[in-house]
Protein backbone atom coordinates (compact mmCIF):
# COMPACT_ATOMS: atom_id res chain seq x y z
CA UNK A 1 0.00 0.00 0.00
CA UNK A 2 1.39 3.74 -0.81
CA UNK A 3 0.29 7.13 0.33
CA UNK A 4 -1.00 7.61 -3.48
CA UNK A 5 -3.44 5.14 -4.22
CA UNK A 6 -5.03 4.60 -7.18
CA UNK A 7 -7.38 2.38 -5.49
CA UNK A 8 -9.08 2.34 -1.54
CA UNK A 9 -10.58 -1.13 -1.43
CA UNK A 10 -13.37 -0.40 1.68
CA UNK A 11 -14.90 -3.19 3.32
CA UNK A 12 -17.35 -3.77 5.89
CA UNK A 13 -16.81 -6.23 8.73
CA UNK A 14 -19.33 -7.77 11.10
CA UNK A 15 -17.40 -10.62 13.59
CA UNK A 16 -15.28 -11.88 9.85
CA UNK A 17 -12.48 -13.37 11.61
CA UNK A 18 -12.51 -16.62 9.53
CA UNK A 19 -12.81 -15.10 6.26
CA UNK A 20 -11.15 -11.15 6.72
CA UNK A 21 -7.60 -12.68 6.01
CA UNK A 22 -8.24 -14.67 3.03
CA UNK A 23 -10.32 -11.26 1.36
CA UNK A 24 -7.27 -8.96 2.49
CA UNK A 25 -5.01 -11.65 1.02
CA UNK A 26 -6.87 -11.88 -2.43
CA UNK A 27 -6.85 -8.06 -2.34
CA UNK A 28 -3.06 -8.03 -2.25
CA UNK A 29 -2.69 -10.56 -4.91
CA UNK A 30 -4.53 -8.96 -7.15
CA UNK A 31 -3.30 -5.65 -6.27
CA UNK A 32 0.52 -6.32 -6.78
CA UNK A 33 -0.08 -8.85 -9.15
CA UNK A 34 -1.47 -6.00 -11.51
CA UNK A 35 0.53 -3.07 -10.23
CA UNK A 36 -2.01 -1.47 -8.62
CA UNK A 37 -1.55 1.64 -5.59
CA UNK A 38 -3.95 0.64 -3.29
CA UNK A 39 -5.07 1.31 0.24
CA UNK A 40 -7.30 -0.73 2.41
CA UNK A 41 -10.30 0.63 4.71
CA UNK A 42 -11.92 -1.81 6.94
CA UNK A 43 -15.14 -0.39 8.15
CA UNK A 44 -15.87 -2.67 11.44
CA UNK A 45 -17.96 -3.07 13.99
CA UNK A 46 -16.46 -6.23 15.44
CA UNK A 47 -16.30 -7.69 18.61
CA UNK A 48 -14.03 -10.55 18.12
CA UNK A 49 -10.47 -10.51 16.59
CA UNK A 50 -11.70 -9.34 12.72
CA UNK A 51 -9.62 -6.13 13.37
CA UNK A 52 -6.51 -7.14 14.52
CA UNK A 53 -6.12 -9.73 11.91
CA UNK A 54 -7.02 -6.60 9.17
CA UNK A 55 -4.39 -4.52 10.79
CA UNK A 56 -1.80 -7.66 9.93
CA UNK A 57 -2.38 -7.13 6.26
CA UNK A 58 -1.97 -3.25 6.56
CA UNK A 59 -5.46 -2.62 6.24
CA UNK A 60 -6.69 0.90 8.21
CA UNK A 61 -9.37 0.20 10.51
CA UNK A 62 -12.15 2.94 11.46
CA UNK A 63 -15.18 2.26 13.38
CA UNK A 64 -18.62 4.02 12.41
CA UNK A 65 -20.58 5.40 15.30
CA UNK A 66 -23.74 3.01 13.85
CA UNK A 67 -23.61 -0.17 12.82
CA UNK A 68 -25.38 -0.66 9.68
CA UNK A 69 -24.43 -1.94 6.03
CA UNK A 70 -24.88 1.74 4.49
CA UNK A 71 -23.59 3.49 7.76
CA UNK A 72 -20.18 1.38 7.45
CA UNK A 73 -19.90 2.89 4.03
CA UNK A 74 -20.73 6.33 4.73
CA UNK A 75 -18.19 6.84 7.81
CA UNK A 76 -15.45 5.20 5.44
CA UNK A 77 -16.34 7.00 2.02
CA UNK A 78 -14.75 10.40 3.25
CA UNK A 79 -11.40 8.85 4.23
CA UNK A 80 -10.61 7.75 0.54
CA UNK A 81 -7.91 8.61 -0.96
CA UNK A 82 -7.76 6.24 -4.39
CA UNK A 83 -9.16 7.62 -7.37
CA UNK A 84 -11.39 4.87 -7.47
CA UNK A 85 -13.22 3.36 -4.33
CA UNK A 86 -13.95 -0.76 -4.86
CA UNK A 87 -16.39 -2.01 -2.27
CA UNK A 88 -17.41 -5.68 -1.22
CA UNK A 89 -18.17 -7.95 1.32
CA UNK A 90 -15.93 -9.39 4.34
CA UNK A 91 -17.48 -13.01 4.17
CA UNK A 92 -15.27 -14.16 1.29
CA UNK A 93 -17.80 -14.53 -1.34
CA UNK A 94 -16.27 -12.15 -3.64
CA UNK A 95 -13.09 -12.84 -5.41
CA UNK A 96 -11.23 -9.60 -4.68
CA UNK A 97 -7.93 -11.14 -7.14
CA UNK A 98 -10.31 -9.34 -10.02
CA UNK A 99 -9.83 -5.85 -8.79
CA UNK A 100 -7.71 -5.20 -11.92
CA UNK A 101 -11.17 -6.62 -13.94
CA UNK A 102 -13.43 -4.54 -11.74
CA UNK A 103 -11.73 -1.28 -12.48
CA UNK A 104 -10.65 -1.83 -16.31
CA UNK A 105 -13.68 -0.20 -17.66
CA UNK A 106 -12.97 2.80 -15.62
CA UNK A 107 -9.24 3.13 -16.24
CA UNK A 108 -10.02 2.81 -20.00
CA UNK A 109 -12.14 5.85 -19.55
CA UNK A 110 -15.52 4.11 -20.26
CA UNK A 111 -17.60 4.39 -17.63
CA UNK A 112 -17.96 6.11 -13.97
CA UNK A 113 -19.12 3.07 -12.10
CA UNK A 114 -18.99 -1.16 -12.55
CA UNK A 115 -20.69 -3.73 -10.99
CA UNK A 116 -19.59 -7.40 -10.73
CA UNK A 117 -22.87 -8.88 -11.56
CA UNK A 118 -23.82 -12.35 -10.05
CA UNK A 119 -26.59 -13.33 -11.85
CA UNK A 120 -24.50 -12.89 -15.15
CA UNK A 121 -21.75 -15.04 -14.01
CA UNK A 122 -21.51 -17.71 -12.18
CA UNK A 123 -22.99 -18.80 -8.41
CA UNK A 124 -21.30 -21.49 -6.63
CA UNK A 125 -23.96 -24.23 -5.69
CA UNK A 126 -24.47 -23.46 -1.63
CA UNK A 127 -23.69 -19.44 -2.02
CA UNK A 128 -27.25 -18.16 -2.72
CA UNK A 129 -30.03 -19.78 -1.25
CA UNK A 130 -32.79 -20.32 -3.95
CA UNK A 131 -35.44 -17.92 -2.03
CA UNK A 132 -32.52 -14.93 -3.38
CA UNK A 133 -31.32 -16.44 -6.42
CA UNK A 134 -34.74 -17.29 -8.58
CA UNK A 135 -36.68 -14.95 -6.57
CA UNK A 136 -35.57 -12.23 -4.35
CA UNK A 137 -32.54 -11.00 -6.16
CA UNK A 138 -34.51 -10.83 -10.11
CA UNK A 139 -38.07 -9.41 -8.33
CA UNK A 140 -36.04 -6.58 -6.66
CA UNK A 141 -33.67 -5.99 -9.95
CA UNK A 142 -36.25 -5.61 -12.13
CA UNK A 143 -38.67 -3.43 -9.62
CA UNK A 144 -35.57 -0.99 -9.45
CA UNK A 145 -35.30 -1.29 -13.28
CA UNK A 146 -38.68 -0.38 -13.48
CA UNK A 147 -38.94 2.18 -11.18
CA UNK A 148 -35.56 4.28 -12.20
CA UNK A 149 -35.95 3.33 -16.14
CA UNK A 150 -32.25 1.54 -15.45
CA UNK A 151 -31.19 -1.87 -17.12
CA UNK A 152 -29.00 -3.67 -13.89
CA UNK A 153 -29.07 -6.90 -13.71
CA UNK A 154 -28.04 -7.79 -10.14
CA UNK A 155 -29.34 -4.66 -8.18
CA UNK A 156 -27.87 -5.95 -4.36
CA UNK A 157 -24.74 -7.47 -5.72
CA UNK A 158 -21.82 -6.13 -3.01
CA UNK A 159 -18.92 -5.89 -5.20
CA UNK A 160 -18.72 -2.82 -6.64
CA UNK A 161 -15.99 0.31 -8.23
CA UNK A 162 -16.57 3.83 -8.68
CA UNK A 163 -14.35 7.15 -9.79
CA UNK A 164 -14.02 9.00 -6.50
CA UNK A 165 -15.01 11.83 -8.10
CA UNK A 166 -18.67 9.99 -9.52
CA UNK A 167 -19.30 8.98 -5.89
CA UNK A 168 -18.91 12.55 -4.54
CA UNK A 169 -21.93 13.63 -6.78
CA UNK A 170 -24.34 10.73 -5.20
CA UNK A 171 -26.19 11.80 -2.71
CA UNK A 172 -26.55 8.98 -0.60
CA UNK A 173 -28.01 8.58 3.29
CA UNK A 174 -29.48 5.17 4.11
CA UNK A 175 -27.64 3.13 6.72
CA UNK A 176 -29.45 0.00 6.62
CA UNK A 177 -29.29 -2.82 3.33
CA UNK A 178 -30.98 -0.20 1.19
CA UNK A 179 -28.01 1.29 0.90
CA UNK A 180 -27.58 -1.12 -1.72
CA UNK A 181 -30.40 -0.01 -3.70
CA UNK A 182 -30.21 3.50 -3.01
CA UNK A 183 -26.70 3.98 -4.24
CA UNK A 184 -27.87 2.43 -7.83
CA UNK A 185 -30.64 4.85 -7.75
CA UNK A 186 -28.62 7.46 -7.11
CA UNK A 187 -26.09 6.84 -9.91
CA UNK A 188 -28.99 6.21 -12.24
CA UNK A 189 -30.57 9.71 -11.62
CA UNK A 190 -27.40 11.41 -11.64
CA UNK A 191 -27.33 9.82 -15.11
CA UNK A 192 -23.68 7.84 -14.58
CA UNK A 193 -21.96 5.74 -17.24
CA UNK A 194 -22.43 2.20 -15.39
CA UNK A 195 -21.30 -1.20 -17.15
CA UNK A 196 -21.36 -4.84 -15.31
CA UNK A 197 -18.92 -7.53 -15.73
CA UNK A 198 -19.54 -11.38 -14.69
CA UNK A 199 -18.43 -12.77 -11.67
CA UNK A 200 -18.41 -15.90 -9.18
CA UNK A 201 -20.50 -15.86 -6.20
CA UNK A 202 -18.78 -18.10 -3.78
CA UNK A 203 -20.21 -20.01 -1.09
CA UNK A 204 -19.92 -18.17 2.84
CA UNK A 205 -17.98 -19.96 5.20
CA UNK A 206 -19.81 -18.31 8.07
CA UNK A 207 -23.12 -17.77 9.15
CA UNK A 208 -25.36 -15.47 7.39
CA UNK A 209 -26.04 -11.76 8.53
CA UNK A 210 -29.23 -11.37 5.67
CA UNK A 211 -32.47 -11.65 6.95
CA UNK A 212 -34.55 -12.47 3.89
CA UNK A 213 -37.69 -10.95 4.14
CA UNK A 214 -36.69 -8.17 6.23
CA UNK A 215 -33.73 -6.62 4.32
CA UNK A 216 -36.17 -7.61 1.38
CA UNK A 217 -39.06 -5.20 2.74
CA UNK A 218 -36.01 -2.72 3.25
CA UNK A 219 -35.76 -2.62 -0.59
CA UNK A 220 -39.05 -2.50 -1.55
CA UNK A 221 -39.82 0.34 0.69
CA UNK A 222 -37.12 2.85 -0.18
CA UNK A 223 -38.17 2.61 -3.44
CA UNK A 224 -41.45 3.30 -2.96
CA UNK A 225 -40.27 6.04 -0.55
CA UNK A 226 -38.41 7.84 -3.49
CA UNK A 227 -40.99 7.09 -5.91
CA UNK A 228 -44.49 7.25 -4.53
CA UNK A 229 -46.08 8.38 -7.65
CA UNK A 230 -46.85 4.93 -9.90
CA UNK A 231 -46.94 2.71 -6.30
CA UNK A 232 -49.68 4.81 -4.54
CA UNK A 233 -50.69 7.80 -5.93
CA UNK A 234 -51.44 6.64 -9.61
CA UNK A 235 -53.43 3.79 -8.02
CA UNK A 236 -54.88 5.76 -5.60
CA UNK A 237 -56.54 8.37 -8.44
CA UNK A 238 -57.61 5.44 -10.28
CA UNK A 239 -59.31 3.65 -7.40
CA UNK A 240 -60.72 7.13 -6.66
CA UNK A 241 -62.41 7.74 -9.98
CA UNK A 242 -63.74 3.89 -10.07
CA UNK A 243 -65.39 4.52 -6.80
CA UNK A 244 -66.71 7.99 -7.56
CA UNK A 245 -68.02 6.32 -10.79
CA UNK A 246 -69.28 3.50 -9.36
CA UNK A 247 -70.85 5.68 -7.08
CA UNK A 248 -72.77 8.14 -9.08
CA UNK A 249 -73.70 5.11 -11.86
CA UNK A 250 -75.74 3.11 -9.01
CA UNK A 251 -77.20 6.93 -7.81
CA UNK A 252 -78.65 7.26 -11.42
CA UNK A 253 -79.05 4.23 -12.22
CA UNK A 254 -81.05 1.94 -9.66
CA UNK A 255 -82.27 2.73 -6.67
CA UNK A 256 -79.67 3.05 -4.01
CA UNK A 257 -81.72 2.03 -1.83
CA UNK A 258 -82.56 -1.48 -2.75
CA UNK A 259 -80.46 -3.58 -5.66
CA UNK A 260 -77.69 -0.87 -5.49
CA UNK A 261 -76.59 -0.07 -2.24
CA UNK A 262 -74.14 -2.99 -2.00
CA UNK A 263 -72.51 -1.34 -5.45
CA UNK A 264 -72.91 2.11 -3.71
CA UNK A 265 -70.72 0.98 -0.85
CA UNK A 266 -68.37 -0.62 -3.06
CA UNK A 267 -68.08 2.27 -4.30
CA UNK A 268 -67.86 4.00 -1.37
CA UNK A 269 -65.17 1.88 0.08
CA UNK A 270 -63.26 2.46 -3.38
CA UNK A 271 -62.83 6.16 -3.51
CA UNK A 272 -61.72 6.12 0.20
CA UNK A 273 -58.90 3.42 -0.02
CA UNK A 274 -58.00 5.46 -3.31
CA UNK A 275 -58.01 8.70 -1.42
CA UNK A 276 -55.73 7.00 1.23
CA UNK A 277 -53.37 5.61 -1.28
CA UNK A 278 -52.96 8.83 -2.94
CA UNK A 279 -52.63 11.16 0.52
CA UNK A 280 -50.27 7.89 1.47
CA UNK A 281 -47.87 8.97 -1.89
CA UNK A 282 -48.14 12.30 -0.85
CA UNK A 283 -46.57 11.83 3.14
CA UNK A 284 -43.47 9.32 1.31
CA UNK A 285 -43.09 11.85 -1.07
CA UNK A 286 -42.71 14.98 1.35
CA UNK A 287 -40.34 12.27 3.31
CA UNK A 288 -38.11 12.05 0.70
CA UNK A 289 -37.92 15.63 -0.03
CA UNK A 290 -37.30 16.81 3.24
CA UNK A 291 -35.06 14.01 4.22
CA UNK A 292 -32.97 14.57 0.37
CA UNK A 293 -33.83 11.62 -1.12
CA UNK A 294 -35.32 12.98 -3.85
CA UNK A 295 -35.99 16.32 -5.76
CA UNK A 296 -38.71 18.09 -4.78
CA UNK A 297 -39.99 18.65 -8.67
CA UNK A 298 -42.07 21.97 -9.53
CA UNK A 299 -45.28 20.08 -9.42
CA UNK A 300 -44.60 19.20 -5.88
CA UNK A 301 -42.92 22.18 -5.06
CA UNK A 302 -46.76 23.78 -5.18
CA UNK A 303 -47.88 20.97 -2.35
CA UNK A 304 -44.77 21.86 0.17
CA UNK A 305 -45.56 25.29 0.86
CA UNK A 306 -47.29 26.25 4.20
CA UNK A 307 -50.01 28.10 2.50
CA UNK A 308 -50.67 25.27 0.34
CA UNK A 309 -51.20 23.07 3.45
CA UNK A 310 -53.10 25.50 5.08
CA UNK A 311 -55.47 25.93 2.17
CA UNK A 312 -55.45 21.32 2.47
CA UNK A 313 -56.04 22.05 5.80
CA UNK A 314 -58.98 23.82 5.58
CA UNK A 315 -60.67 21.86 2.59
CA UNK A 316 -60.17 19.02 5.50
CA UNK A 317 -62.20 20.65 8.38
CA UNK A 318 -65.15 21.66 5.37
CA UNK A 319 -65.42 18.33 4.91
CA UNK A 320 -65.70 16.82 8.69
CA UNK A 321 -68.30 19.89 8.77
CA UNK A 322 -70.29 18.71 5.59
CA UNK A 323 -70.29 14.83 7.46
CA UNK A 324 -71.43 16.22 10.49
CA UNK A 325 -74.08 18.47 9.60
CA UNK A 326 -75.52 15.69 7.59
CA UNK A 327 -75.40 13.43 10.59
CA UNK A 328 -77.19 15.85 12.43
CA UNK A 329 -79.80 15.70 9.84
CA UNK A 330 -79.90 12.25 9.80
CA UNK A 331 -80.69 12.02 13.79
CA UNK A 332 -83.53 14.87 13.61
CA UNK A 333 -85.09 12.92 11.09
CA UNK A 334 -85.52 9.71 13.27
CA UNK A 335 -85.96 11.68 16.16
CA UNK A 336 -89.15 13.15 14.88
CA UNK A 337 -90.44 10.56 11.73
CA UNK A 338 -92.22 8.38 12.75
CA UNK A 339 -91.86 4.83 11.20
CA UNK A 340 -89.06 3.14 9.24
CA UNK A 341 -86.15 5.93 8.29
CA UNK A 342 -84.73 5.20 5.34
CA UNK A 343 -81.89 7.34 5.13
CA UNK A 344 -78.75 4.41 4.42
CA UNK A 345 -77.30 6.50 1.73
CA UNK A 346 -77.20 9.67 3.62
CA UNK A 347 -75.44 7.66 6.76
CA UNK A 348 -72.85 6.52 4.11
CA UNK A 349 -72.17 9.54 2.48
CA UNK A 350 -72.23 11.40 5.85
CA UNK A 351 -69.49 9.01 7.40
CA UNK A 352 -67.49 9.24 4.20
CA UNK A 353 -67.51 12.96 4.41
CA UNK A 354 -65.79 12.67 8.04
CA UNK A 355 -63.82 10.09 7.12
CA UNK A 356 -62.29 12.15 3.96
CA UNK A 357 -62.32 15.10 6.47
CA UNK A 358 -59.84 12.95 8.61
CA UNK A 359 -57.55 11.79 6.03
CA UNK A 360 -57.06 14.84 4.70
CA UNK A 361 -56.42 16.76 7.86
CA UNK A 362 -54.00 14.33 9.23
CA UNK A 363 -52.17 14.79 5.72
CA UNK A 364 -51.61 17.82 6.27
CA UNK A 365 -50.52 17.84 9.73
CA UNK A 366 -47.90 15.60 8.81
CA UNK A 367 -46.41 17.31 6.23
CA UNK A 368 -46.46 20.30 8.32
CA UNK A 369 -44.29 18.48 10.70
CA UNK A 370 -42.08 17.64 8.33
CA UNK A 371 -41.40 20.94 6.90
CA UNK A 372 -40.98 22.41 10.17
CA UNK A 373 -38.11 19.83 11.21
CA UNK A 374 -36.69 20.50 7.57
CA UNK A 375 -37.30 24.41 7.99
CA UNK A 376 -35.02 23.93 11.49
CA UNK A 377 -32.76 21.88 10.01
CA UNK A 378 -32.02 24.99 7.01
CA UNK A 379 -33.42 23.16 4.27
CA UNK A 380 -36.13 25.45 3.70
CA UNK A 381 -35.40 26.70 0.49
CA UNK A 382 -38.91 25.33 -1.64
CA UNK A 383 -40.81 26.32 1.47
CA UNK A 384 -43.81 29.93 1.20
Amino acid sequence: MVSEPLVTIIIPALNEEKTIGSCLEKVRAGCIKQNIPFEIIISDSSTDSTPDIARSFGARIIHPDKRGYGNAYLAAFPLAKGEIVVIGDADDTYDFSLISELIRPIKEGGADMVIGSRLKGTILPGSMPWLHQYIGNPLLTWLLNFTFHSNFSDTHSGMRAIRKDALQRLSLHTGGMEFASEMLIEAAKKGLKIEEIAITYYPRKGPSKLHSFADGWRHIRFIMLVRPLRFLIVPGILFILLGFSLMVGVGLIKSVELQGLHSFILGDILMLGGLQFLLSGVVMKSYSVTHQLDECGPWFTQILQYKTLEKVLFIGVLFMILGFTSGIYILSQWITVSGPLTQITNAVLSLSSVIIGLQIIFTALHVSMMLLQCERDGCSGFMG
